[in-house]
């Protein structure tokens, strides 16, 4: 079988007896006309009436188009011709339209970058903002948790706001998509930090997406803020869209989460051994920052003690600067885990995910990397998955079980 990593696959020969399944996605074939599919989603949307209607009704100026940042892929080629064109129906012009792109903590696109993503003409023809979470923020309200959310003023100012995404298990929130436009999408960093700090009872409990105290509070910022539509779309691993969900913020993501579910949550009957996990190649591991995901889920598949080979290139290192020091820093994995408890900081967040999953099993990391900053992180390097089959053959004298995973970013191991 063969591994991705990076931009190239890697040979994986591992004895058949060894391996309980190989744990894919179910995947759903790519839909033979996207474009005509999101065209349709808009006229007969979810617990809604027709974006057209809407924009005519509410008679709004200033429109704001919620868009992902470069971290997270989204097939807007197909997306937004459509979506602009009924903007355009309703006599709303070109400049009345603001694009808002949805950086939680991340960095601004490039331009290179925002072409590529959005298409030449899209991008010359709308204003784009970046949306910067230590600047350009009001305050909207207080959330029942406490929490004060405060969120971009050219989003908090517009009349009408559509929220666009890609729907796909998420290791803290359950699911991306949906409210995730909001928070963190275009909130500030302290509103951000806030709902993550939640991420320690989520990865130790592991509540359903009812009692996810992230996703929770996510969707009562998105209701506080007031989204008007959302177009979402579902996508296999080649990235082709197989389900638009437009509409409701509520109604048309539960939609899209039943069908993404179908494809990446993969029932498993035991927990193995071992598992040898792959982050799914560039650009899922184009750092651990985003690799990481893939780890966490192979954790759900491997007993206490066991045995984690991790696949994933890493070209552009640990990826964020804060995890990076507290990995430095750490002499342990559990001093990464009280440090959180008592401080929650993005990107000592990562830190806490790699730490939690090392402190019970041993993980073997397949990377780019240099030996000083894998051990950095507690994994142990090695330099191909032959080494580390036969360090699985000693460790093991030959008897164990072992889960395969070629896509670990996006397949979610469920126990039954």
């Amino acid at each position: 079988m063969e591994i991705k990593y990076g931009k190239e696959k890697f040979k994986l020969e591992i004895p058949k007896e060894r391996v309980l399944k190989t744990l894919k996605a179910a995947e759903k074939d790519g839909l033979d006309n996207p474009l005509k599919a999101v065209q349709a989603s808009l006229e007969d949307p979810i617990a809604s009436n027709s974006l057209l209607d809407l924009l005519n009704k509410k008679e709004a100026q200033k429109i704001v188009v919620i868009v992902n940042d470069v971290t997270r892929y989204t097939p807007y080629k197909y997306m937004l011709p459509p979506l602009l064109e009924v903007i355009e129906r309703a006599g709303i012009k070109k400049e009345q339209v603001t694009f808002v792109v949805a950086t939680g903590v991340h960095d601004p696109h490039s331009k290179k970058q925002n072409i590529d993503i959005f298409g030449e003409e899209i991008d010359r023809d709308y204003e784009f903002h970046h949306h910067d979470c230590d600047a350009e923020v009001v305050e909207i309200g207080k959330l029942s948790t406490g929490n004060t959310l405060k969120i971009n003023k050219i989003v908090a100012e517009a009349d009408f706001v559509i929220a666009t995404g890609v729907i796909l298990p998420h290791y803290m929130a359950g699911f991306s998509g949906g409210r995730k436009s909001i928070l963190p999408g275009v909130a500030d960093r302290d509103s951000i930090e806030n709902n993550h700090a939640n991420m320690v009872k989520v990865m130790a409990e592991a509540p359903s997406l009812e009692k996810n105290p992230i996703n929770l509070e996510m969707f009562e910022a998105a209701e506080m803020l007031g989204v008007d539509f959302i177009i979402n779309v579902v996508t296999n691993s080649n990235r082709e869209i197989v389900k638009v969900v437009s509409g409701d913020l509520k109604e048309a993501w539960s939609a899209g989460i039943d069908i993404s579910a179908e494809m990446y949550h993969v029932e498993i009957e035991e927990k193995a051994d071992a598992a040898v996990v792959s982050s799914g190649g560039f650009p899922r591991d184009i750092n651990v920052y985003q690799a990481q995901k893939a780890l966490d889920h192979a954790d759900h598949a491997v007993k206490k003690g066991g045995t984690i080979v991790w696949v994933a290139e890493c070209s552009e290192g640990l990826g964020e600067e804060r995890f990076e020091k507290w990995m430095q820093e750490a002499k342990k994995p559990e001093d990464n885990i009280e440090r959180i408890k008592k401080k929650f900081l993005i990107g000592g967040h990562k830190a806490y995910a790699i730490s939690k999953v090392v402190k019970d099993k041993d993980v073997i990391l397949i990377s780019s990397l240099s030996k000083e900053k894998t051990e950095a992180m507690f994994l142990q390097k090695l330099a191909s998955l032959e080494e580390a089959v036969k360090y699985l053959e000693e460790k093991y004298s030959g008897d164990y079980t072992t889960y395969i995973m070629p896509q670990g970013s996006l397949t979610v191991p469920t126990e039954i």
